[in-house]
């Protein structure tokens, strides 16, 4: 128990929805430094807090639908908000069973499956028990985007009660605090794995590959009439992200760290948690505002889901401020699941059981890359370099894997050369250097295409200079790879055999896809040489590969940019994926103004016949591809259909907003999407690359009448702010963050604009 905070930290949350860097080697669990504490706690007040909210608790068999998240980037929360038997679900980032994985199957190809690639899953549940709290009335749960903080709120017998739940980043703990009338109950820890416990409140654990584990819960665990209980829950493992310790520290006592933790936290009290916790998280929060336009009254009374039921219900009335908290929701599971540990995998911090669907795992062939599309467009570098941060603490083990079984010959992937360099992986990673299921050739381009991009946006040169080793690995085992072959009387290179991810046959030459990622890498690797001044040679050399690459043309028979060396469609005309347009999105090789007509054509006709409905993630890809043909109706047509409601184990948008991909039986939570879908979203209001800016290319209808956005990032080094009336930009404030030079532009209108870091400029286009 500690002393209550201000009467000022208690009534500033709540709300209906309103429009409102590490270095590799850092363990993902540490003793945290000193706190510095703001003196209150600066809230974001009831009537302007962007919220979700709910009449109800959640199901605790509906955790994944209904639970409201809250993370740290390292460890994350499912809460239910039950007030007389509540629950939290928690995950850690690096509970990951399995291995290196590195004894490859009959087939060439890795094991995928629990045991030996191994899984993410829960650290475990906390029970928080108020017996008599049952009856209660003017029940409210709020997910409070805007000061990161989870809100229940009640009346029980005439007094009413309250609930915070967060995840402090600077704490590196989760707070529950319960205040208002006399209450009386008790918290306990429940294993998920069957782990003895130490008393009612810890529990340690090890896995059968040597990850050590634990979880504590300390402060109010029993209480009887108290007006102010404070619960404080910690917990990791003794993972360290360094191939030459096998990620994993032998030393670390993940227990002793937990209760420390949890002990110096409860010592702080929960006005000095959650002001801290407010300050970290708002100076993250607030570098971006979003203002799509107000909505009817009549939504805005509405709670979360039945304003996502009326808005599929009724497609013509628009709700956008429904839809600019869709955006802000994109940015806070960004900011709580993405700091200075490990990436968002498939379901990044949340998670309802130890057996998830593909493990949870780091997906190579879009999943991963589409969880960091949002960052930089939304304000948010920071949360970036843990993609970063990861790839590089893997980088000694793809190596050494790449060179020891990539030529295997039972790899139908093989290079056909016999030559082997730099690094590969396969569709799926792990936290321990292992792949799994099928070699992946072009996930090292596109991985290291996504890493160049975050050095688009942000210019940093000593950013660059860490993931260099990344892409000089990457373009030497491409340069090891590609074979000749001559086409239209003219000798090309070509991608050895291979695959269209994810369909179509197993074995062809020179993809699209391939092709595409593989232009992109050497253009990159090109530039970091010019840049850093390293490797002028090898430079020159990748440059001379690149100019001999194939690159795909428009089929005669279909109208489409191919997909394979063919004219002909060998796969499913309307799959999932979007493999052969990544040269157009998220790449910039075809571009709306400067491709040829014809060129463009086949990809607006692949786009068209890929279809306007699929899996969230699917959708949010062609919602990005259709901003960048400037196409606002189909753009923001498939950001609505992200937006349906999941109803009878459908595609769509759960009650928490979490995206639900459907498995015909049942569905699961997939994260993609709700990072995928508002990158589209900030795709539509402005378009950028080295040299150039579009103001405005594609804004839908619904958000025409007027609007304004700060902080959206643009690729060359800048971050804009913007506003518009009746689809039109009246005023840009365009700052560099490293940037020097680039064309503005809205429309017809152009300007080219010259720049200092830190300098910005005022623009009204006319």
């Amino acid at each position: 128990m500690s002393n209550p905070p201000s009467r000022r930290t208690f009534l500033k949350l709540g709300g209906a929805v309103g429009a409102g860097v590490a270095l590799s080697g850092v363990p993902a669990f540490t003793a945290s430094a000193d706190v510095i504490r703001p003196a209150g706690a600066d809230l974001v007040p009831e009537g302007r807090a962007t919220t979700l909210w709910y009449p109800a608790a959640a199901a605790e068999d509906k955790i994944i639908e209904q639970g409201l998240p809250i993370g740290n980037g390292r460890i994350g929360a499912l809460v239910g908000g039950d007030p007389a038997a509540d629950f939290l679900y928690l995950a850690d980032a690096s509970l990951w069973t399995g291995g290196a994985n590195d004894v490859l199957e009959d087939d060439g190809q890795f094991p995928y499956e629990r045991e030996k690639f191994g899984t993410l899953g829960l650290l475990a549940k906390v029970r928080l028990s108020v017996p008599a709290h049952t009856g209660v009335t003017d029940y409210r749960r709020t997910l409070d985007l805007s000061n990161g903080v989870v809100v229940i709120t009640y009346r029980h017998q005439g007094v009413r009660y309250r609930r915070e739940y967060f995840a402090s980043h600077p704490d590196d703990v989760v707070v529950i605090r319960l205040s208002g009338g006399p209450v009386t109950g008790s918290v306990s820890l429940e294993p998920t794995r069957g782990e003895p416990m130490s008393g009612a409140t810890a529990f340690t654990g090890t896995f059968a590959n040597g990850l050590k584990y634990a979880c504590t819960v300390t402060g109010g665990t029993t209480f009887s009439g108290s007006r102010d209980v404070v619960i404080v829950v910690s917990g990791g493992t003794n993972y360290v992200p360094d191939a030459t310790r096998k990620f994993l520290d032998a030393s670390l006592d993940p227990s002793a760290l937990a209760k420390q933790k949890a002990a110096k936290a409860l010592r702080a009290g929960s006005g000095a948690l959650l002001a801290t916790h407010v300050a970290d998280y708002r100076r993250l929060y607030d570098r971006m505002t979003v203002d799509l336009g107000q909505s009817p009254p009549a939504k805005r009374a509405l709670d979360t889901w039945s304003r996502l039921l009326a808005r599929h219900d009724d497609p013509a009335a628009p709700d956008p401020e429904l839809e600019a908290s869709y955006l802000q929701f994109g940015r806070y599971l960004t900011i709580t699941g993405s700091r200075d540990g490990l990436p968002m995998g498939l379901q990044g911090l949340w998670q309802n059981n130890n057996t998830p669907d593909w493990m949870s795992d780091y997906h190579t062939d879009i999943n991963l890359q589409m969880n960091y599309w949002l960052a930089d467009r939304a304000a948010l570098p920071g949360s970036f370099t843990a993609l970063a941060d990861y790839c590089l603490a893997q980088l000694p083990v793809w190596t050494d894997s790449t060179k020891r079984l990539f030529n295997d010959p039972r790899n139908r992937f093989r290079n056909t050369s016999g030559k082997v360099a730099g690094w590969a992986i396969a569709f799926s990673t792990n936290i321990y250097g292992g792949s799994g299921w099928w070699w992946h050739p072009g996930g090292n381009a596109w991985l290291c295409n996504s890493l160049w991009d975050h050095y688009a946006f942000t210019q940093d040169k000593a950013y660059l200079a860490r993931i260099y080793p990344l892409l000089k690995g990457a373009a030497e085992f491409w340069a090891a790879r590609l074979v000749p072959m001559t086409v239209d009387g003219r000798e090309v290179l070509v991608d050895d055999h291979d695959w269209s991810p994810e369909h179509g046959p197993q074995d062809t030459r020179g993809n699209t896809y391939s092709q595409e990622i593989v232009w992109d890498l050497f253009e990159h690797y090109r530039e970091a040489v010019a840049v850093l001044g390293r490797d002028r040679a090898y430079g020159d050399r990748i440059g001379g590969l690149q100019k001999q690459l194939y690159l795909p043309k428009v089929s005669p028979t279909t109208g489409w940019l191919e997909e394979w060396m063919s004219p002909d469609n060998l796969g499913e005309t309307t799959h999932r994926h979007l493999s052969p347009l990544i040269g157009f999105f998220p790449g910039d090789r075809i571009a709306a103004d400067t491709a040829p007509p014809e060129l463009l054509g086949g990809v607006r006709e692949l786009l068209t016949a890929r279809g306007m409905d699929s899996y969230g993630w699917a959708c949010a890809w062609r919602s990005a591809c259709w901003a960048r043909l400037k196409d606002a109706d189909k753009a923001y047509q498939l950001l609505l259909t992200v937006l349906r409601p999941s109803v009878a184990n459908g595609n769509g948008t759960a009650p928490n907003f979490f995206d639900m991909y459907s498995q015909g039986s049942y569905t699961i939570f997939q994260i993609d999407a709700n990072l995928g879908a508002p990158a589209a979203m900030a795709e539509m209001l402005l378009y950028s690359r080295p040299g150039v800016l579009e103001l405005l290319p594609a804004l839908p209808s619904a958000w025409a009448r007027s609007g304004r956005v700060t902080g959206i990032g643009a690729r060359g080094g800048f971050e804009v702010d913007l506003s518009w009336r009746d689809g039109k930009v009246s005023r840009a404030v365009i700052r560099s963050v490293g940037g020097t030079r680039t064309e503005v532009r809205a429309g017809k209108w152009r300007r080219v604009i010259s720049l200092r870091p830190g300098q910005s400029v005022t623009v009204q286009p006319s």
